[in-house]
This record gives structure tokens, C-alpha cells and sequence, in this order.
């Protein structure tokens, strides 16, 4: 990552500026939008292979099996162990809320982003 001046690195209230952002997107389709203007290629593979880590680790895999199957690094599967563990409850929130949705409450988001989809 490209390294800057201290005064131009962005603050709390432009971190939260943009989890705000995040939060106004309302389904899937829109989400996917959004990273994917935001993100190059590889930056949203590394996001979406480390919440394949975190959905195989919740699983009962382990290290070497989650590298093996994603082509992760033990090491990168690791640190994705310790924020599951030791980090900000950021993973084990959005696993918790993922898991207790219902199947017909995710049949029905799925419903809604099909239909936003053909929309647009």
C-alpha cells in the first residue's frame, strides 16, 4: 500500500464516513456494485477468500484444509483465526447475523435481488 504523509491518511470520521456508505447499500446486488467500483480484482478476492476462511473455520476445518482448498496461505487462514478470536468481533458479528437469519428470510433477500437485478 502506497505509504503518505500523516496528515493526509485518513481519521475516525472518514473511516466512519464510509461505514456509513456501506451501511445505506440495501441488498446484494448493490453491495457487489459498490466493492466492486471500490476494489481492484485482487483486493476483493482477498476479502472474499478471508470470509471463506472464516465460514470454513466456524465449520470445524482446519488451517492446512481451508489453504488447501482456497489456495490461502496457512498464515493468512491464521490471521484470520486470531481476529475471530482476537480481534473487534467484526467476522463473529456478521457470522452470528448471517447464521440467524432464517432460510425463508434469505429466500426472500435472494427473491429481492434477483429483482433488482433485472431491473437495472
Amino acid at each position: 500500500m502506497k505509504s503518505r504523509e500523516k496528515s493526509k491518511k485518513p481519521g475516525q470520521a472518514d473511516f466512519d464516513r464510509f461505514a456509513e456508505a456501506l451501511m445505506t447499500l440495501e441488498n446484494v446486488t448493490e453491495c457487489r456494485r459498490f466493492l466492486s467500483d471500490l476494489c481492484t480484482p485482487a483486493e476483493l478476492e482477498a476479502m472474499v477468500d478471508r470470509w471463506r476462511a472464516v465460514e470454513l473455520l466456524k465449520s470445524g476445518k482446519t488451517y492446512r484444509e481451508i489453504a488447501e482448498k482456497t489456495g490461502m496461505s496457512v498464515t493468512t487462514v491464521g490471521r484470520v483465526a486470531r481476529c475471530i478470536e482476537f480481534g473487534n468481533d467484526g467476522y463473529e458479528t456478521a457470522w452470528q447475523r448471517l447464521a440467524n437469519q432464517s432460510s425463508s428470510a434469505r429466500q426472500k433477500k435472494s427473491k429481492r435481488n434477483q429483482v433488482a437485478a433485472k431491473r437495472k
